[in-house]
């Protein structure tokens, strides 16, 4: 096995920094979306599949996915350096999340080699982007009820059901989607079947939801005697729920195996510095306030430990008494620290903590009240804050059911 050398890191390094400085549009003349849930243009959409493109194109994203499925076969070291590049350059974010960061990992940790390479360079390219159907109406946090139903019939399986709260459903080619095959089952997850489920057929409805930004970027997706190919089932049948659980190891940071690049880009406390600068109390800037410059201190040290932890995370000998806690409770941690963080910029702007993008009044065109009301997204999608504590309590702590 052959030693990567310092200076091919530095070169690929100088190459992706030279490469995100001339490339990068850090202002396309529209406002771009902070995350993967708040795209809904297609302005906006065009804008970043065009990106997501350019930069896998280019070699700096699914660098260390397998060559053979379109990735660029290299060590995971150069693919960390392209992520590190991209972000000082303050690029857009990738359009294609699910598809990168759930579905793209899964298809290569548990698909068929037809999968692999079936789905996987249109996950990269973000020709193909890609949806989740977990979440229902009625069951949305209770997800072994799912009921959304799947009936073989012949070849084909027919889908009967809704999902709510799907990400780029309306743009999306592909959902990862968990349906009953098994309404007599045992019990109810032996009753759930996993699928790569095409979206652009007949039957399957998307209807966007308009959030309380005034933004879309969910739908609420609907099946109506939707044939879907028989070859769409992964895995096999009623096995459904170990191949969901997979999934949400992924969603929630459990696993590695994403391809670089970042969906979601998070708020820098050193970014409210500036912030506490333009905005005043009794007269004087905000930041001159000790109280106010002891908690930014704080969420400094706050946002610092959590970047430590994502590395202490991969060395084993730092997390071998509780080798799942840091994974589990990451993204409790990371998505309410971003909820308080954003929150806390609101605070600081007084009066005009009011405005909202679009006013003229409002501080940096509203860009904190809108990272805060979307920040709740974050602490709901892939499992709530509430449901991610139960999970800790009993698989890092021990603690019962009950």
């Amino acid at each position: 096995m052959s030693t990567i050398s310092e200076k091919e890191l530095s070169d690929y390094r100088s190459e992706a920094a030279a490469w995100f400085a001339e490339n990068t549009i850090a202002d396309p003349g529209f406002m771009l979306p902070l995350t993967f849930m708040e795209v809904g243009t297609d302005q906006q959409f065009n804008f970043l599949r065009d990106w997501q493109n350019k930069v896998y194109e280019a070699g700096y994203l699914g660098a260390a996915w397998p060559k053979e499925y379109g990735g660029g076969g290299l060590d995971q070291k150069f693919q960390t350096i392209a992520t590190e590049e991209m972000a000082k350059a303050n690029g857009p974010i990738m359009l294609n999340a699910i598809g990168l960061n759930w579905a793209g990992p899964l298809i290569l940790d548990m698909g068929t080699d037809e999968e692999r390479k079936r789905y996987i360079k249109g996950i990269l390219s973000a020709e193909d982007i890609w949806c989740q159907g977990f979440s229902e109406p009625e069951n949305g946090s209770d997800l072994g009820n799912a009921q959304t139903k799947a009936v073989r019939d012949g070849d084909d399986w027919v889908l009967n059901g809704s999902k709510i709260w799907t990400t780029q459903g309306n743009y999306a080619k592909y959902m990862i989607l968990l349906a009953r095959t098994n309404p007599d089952a045992p019990n109810k997850y032996a009753g759930l079947s996993f699928f790569l489920s095409p979206m652009q057929v007949d039957g399957i409805e998307t209807v966007p939801i308009r959030k309380l930004t005034g933004e879309y970027g969910f739908t609420q997706t609907f099946f109506t005697d939707a044939r879907i190919p028989g070859e769409s089932l992964m895995g096999k049948e009623g096995e459904g729920w170990l191949v969901a659980m997979r999934t949400l190891e992924y969603e929630r940071g459990v696993k590695g195996g994403q391809p670089g690049g970042y969906v979601m880009r998070a708020s820098d406390p050193f970014e409210i510095v500036e912030l506490a600068r333009k905005a005043t109390r009794g007269g004087k800037p905000a930041l001159e306030d000790p109280v106010i410059k002891d908690q930014l201190i704080q969420l400094m040290i706050e946002a610092r430990s959590l970047q430590l932890n994502s590395k202490r995370g991969h060395i084993q000998p730092l997390v071998q008494d509780k080798p799942a806690s840091l994974a589990l409770s990451s993204k409790l941690m990371a998505t309410e620290f971003m909820r308080r963080l954003n929150e806390f910029a609101i605070t600081l702007q007084g009066q005009r903590g009011a405005y909202y993008v679009g006013e003229p009044d409002a501080y940096d065109e509203g860009l904190w009240q809108r990272a805060y009301l979307n920040s709740f997204s974050a602490t709901i999608g892939g499992g709530t804050s509430q449901i991610q504590r139960n999970i800790i309590g009993e698989h890092v702590l021990g603690l019962p059911k009950s």
